[in-house]
């Protein structure tokens, strides 16, 4: 007999996302994205940070000021920096599970590369401009978006 409660898919993928937020050092928002195939087998990984080679400390992560004085200007999204770790072939008809919503800049992308299905955790931006465009777009191309349904189970890894 196979063993029970063991995790779904959206569990399973959605749990990495989460996991891989925790590289961020973001001091407001730790965002994750994990890429997965149809046959259901991750593609790429990728969290909020700055570009590989501008370090952590000089770069600043502040939220307010001019744009060269904070985060914006510098942050690569989760999303994109999944899109851009991933070193095979092509992305079409993937799916990406992701902690926040994606931007309308990380949307565009999403749909660039033919990913044909978003899931993700949190909505917090909904409403915004950015997030508005983001729904437009993804409806326009066909992308198939939807909020992950918490299953309330919880999983301690010790490290």
């Amino acid at each position: 007999m196979k063993r029970e409660n063991y995790l779904m898919w959206d569990e399973y993928f959605m749990g990495i996302a989460l996991f891989t937020a925790g590289r961020s050092k973001d001091p407001n928002t730790n965002v994750g994205a994990c890429i997965v195939s149809d046959e259901n087998k991750i593609l790429s990984l990728g969290y909020n940070g700055m570009p590989i080679g501008c370090s952590d400390d000089e770069y600043p992560w502040e939220r307010e000021g001019t744009m060269l004085d904070t985060k914006y200007a510098y942050v690569c999204h989760a999303e994109m920096n999944a899109i851009l770790n991933y070193c095979g072939g092509s992305l079409k008809n993937s799916k990406i599970y992701v902690t926040l919503f994606p931007c309308n800049e990380c949307a565009k992308a999403i749909i660039q590369k033919g990913i044909k299905e978003v899931i993700y955790y949190s909505d917090k931006y909904d409403g915004t401009p950015e997030n508005i465009a983001a729904k437009r777009m993804f409806t326009s191309a066909g992308v198939t978006v939807r909020r992950y349904e918490k299953s309330n189970k919880i999983i301690t890894i010790e490290v």
